[in-house]
Formats: structure tokens, sequence, C-alpha cells
């Protein structure tokens, strides 16, 4: 078989896989002029029988003909399962990779860009991509603060701002070099600096950028109030990978919603504009407004809005418009209904109640 109809792209960090992937995607394009000879297919897999699905859903894919007679443009996008957790460890899933090698070998005039992430680089698929496959290891490749900086200054500049002097190295220090929170971040940085050709200052990301520094934790309460879906099953993959425990994040995503409650009925009262920087002398008028309806104890708590940072109130500010005061009531009675089961049911169960309560909420 030859090795350039067949790409495979893996790595440690889902958001610099699928850019390498998305590339080689968009070179072959031109090949395949109608969008009929042209698919991809999404790889995330929960359980053993969904491996099987989508190995057989490639299968037929590249067997059905294009409108116009020739080969078939397939992407295999965000494969879970080549690594050693309870699915990719499954003998269910090694057979199901196994008998999609004889159709990869055999591809005639179809392409087949296959991106995974994590995977166990010792797992026995790996070095067959490595002997079969236009292989490329994007972590070897590109040390990953050196990808978070690529990626972050491509962004910066898509978006008609950049970093000053310093300020890349601060941020990627107070996110934990995320290149995925990378992006969402210097977005939202270029949107409240509004005007091209402004920098990003080490004040500005002060102000305006939480710290992220222990990752996947943050990183999966960012995604679930982002209202993406996608990202947030992604994240919640991520944080499993790495063996953490559900409890801690579900605590964050109950404090971070009490303190969304609490925004958005002063934005339902007409007292704040979701639309509209929130500064703290606003912040400290409101807060003698309401004083008497808060514990004067002086503790931080997410019971108590006014006790929080102002900065990080007015980050949360916009994410209101997002959700109603009702939506808000029912995700934090869900949170603890969720919280509730990850105590009574096995800790392998915690992936699955956590997506379960995403794909309830977000959908």
């Amino acid at each position: 078989m030859a090795k350039h109809n067949f790409f495979a792209v893996v790595g440690d960090d889902d958001y610099v896989v699928r850019q390498r992937a998305k590339e080689i995607f968009d070179k072959h394009i031109e090949q395949f002029p109608d969008d009929l000879s042209r698919e991809q297919i999404d790889a995330r897999a929960d359980k053993v029988g969904d491996v099987e699905e989508i190995l057989n859903e490639v299968k037929t894919a590249g067997q059905t003909l294009s409108l116009f007679g020739g080969g078939k443009l397939i992407w295999i996008n965000e494969a879970n399962f080549i690594n050693q957790t309870r699915v990719g460890a499954a003998q269910g899933s090694k057979d199901a990779l196994e008998s999609i090698k004889k159709f990869l070998q055999d591809l005639g005039e179809t392409v087949v860009i296959l991106s995974a992430c994590p995977v166990h680089r010792a797992h026995s698929f790996i070095k067959w991509l490595q002997k079969n496959a236009a292989y490329e290891d994007v972590a070897k490749q590109e040390k990953g603060d050196v990808a978070f900086r690529r990626i972050v200054q491509e962004t910066a500049q898509s978006c008609g701002v950049s970093f000053a002097n310093g300020a890349l190295e601060f941020f990627a220090g107070k996110i934990g070099a995320h290149p995925r929170l990378g992006v969402e971040e210097t977005k939202k940085l270029a949107a409240f600096l509004g005007e091209d050709g402004s920098q990003i200052t080490e004040q500005l990301i002060i102000e305006l950028v939480p710290d992220f520094g222990e990752g996947d934790f943050f990183e999966a309460a960012e995604a679930f109030f982002s209202g993406n879906l996608k990202w947030t099953l992604d994240a919640i993959d991520r944080h499993f990978f790495h063996a953490k425990d559900a409890r801690p994040l579900i605590s964050n995503l109950q404090n971070r919603n009490r303190l969304l409650i609490q925004l958005r009925v002063l934005v339902d009262g007409g007292e704040l504009d979701p639309n509209a920087r929130l500064g703290k002398d606003q912040i400290d008028r409101i807060a003698q407004k309401h004083t008497q309806h808060f514990s004067d104890s002086g503790d931080k708590t997410s019971l108590n809005l006014f006790s929080q940072n102002p900065w990080f109130v007015g980050r949360l500010l916009p994410i209101t418009k997002r959700f109603s005061t009702r939506r808000l009531i029912d995700l934090q009675a869900g949170l603890i209904d969720a919280f509730e089961k990850l105590l009574s049911q096995p800790k392998e169960d915690q992936e699955n109640i956590l997506k379960d309560l995403a794909i309830r909420t977000l959908s």
C-alpha cells in the first residue's frame, strides 16, 4: 500500500492533533470535488460496541462510490481508543482494529486520515501505523510549549492583536500551556481589546484570565459553561484519561453555577448588562445595595457573589447570556443529583455520569 493515501496523526493534545489532521484534509479537498466524496467520521467511543460501529462505518464509507465514481476522502476524527483505557484495552476493540487493517492496506483511490488522541505508543496498532501509514506524532515533532506559542500567536494574529513583550510566556504559565484553552482565551482577550493593532499585556491577562495551572480540571469546567458540548465531552475524556476524580470537578461546577445564578438574577433585574464590561466600582455599588442578604464574615464563598475577585466576576458575566435563571437552577439540581450518584455508584461509572449530565444540559 502506498503511504501517500493513508495518514495517521497522533499526539497528546487533541487540539494540536486535530489542527494537523485538518491541514492534511484541506490539502486533499481539491482531489474530491463533491461533498459526497468527503466524509468526516466522529471516532470518539464510550464503549467497545462504539469502536466496532465506528470502524464498520469507515469501511462502509470507503466501499461506497462517490458521485463521480472515484475514491473518497475519509477523516477518522478524534479516535480515542488506541490506548490502555478501559475501552482501548478491551479485546473487542483490539479485534475491531485488527479487522480494519485489510481495508487500510488496499485503499485504491481513497484517501484516509486517522487522527487519534490520547494514544498509548506501545499499542500494537500504533506499531502497525508506523509501518503502514504516513505517520506523524506531533508531540515528538514539536514540544508542547512550542506548539502552544505557535498556535496562540497565530490566533492573536488572525484576531488583529499581538502579545506584548513577555506577555506570551506569562500567559502560558497562567493557563498551563494548553493550546485549546490558549485559543479560547486569546479570542476573548482580543474581543475585549476590540481594535486591530492592540497588544495583550501581562496586566490584561492578570485582570481577565483565571488561573488554569492544574490543566484538565479547569478545562472541563471552562468547557462546560462555554455551552460547547463537543469540547466538554473531550475535556471530560482528558480529565479521566489522567485518572482524576470527578468529585472536585463537580464541586467546582456547583460553585461556579451558584455564582452564575446570582449574576443572572442581577441581569434579570436590570442591574447588570452581560454585554458590558463590569468594573470594580459597579460591583461595589451593587454589593452595598444587597449586603444585608449575605454574611459579613469576609470569607470567600460561592454563596456570596461579592466575596469573589471582581475580575473573575466580570469574566463570568457574559456566560449568563447562554443560560436563563430557570436553566441554571435546574442545572444546580442536576449537579446535586450527579454528585449523589458519584457517591453511590462505582468509580468506573464517574465518567459516564458526568457525560450524561453534559449531554442533558448542553444538547
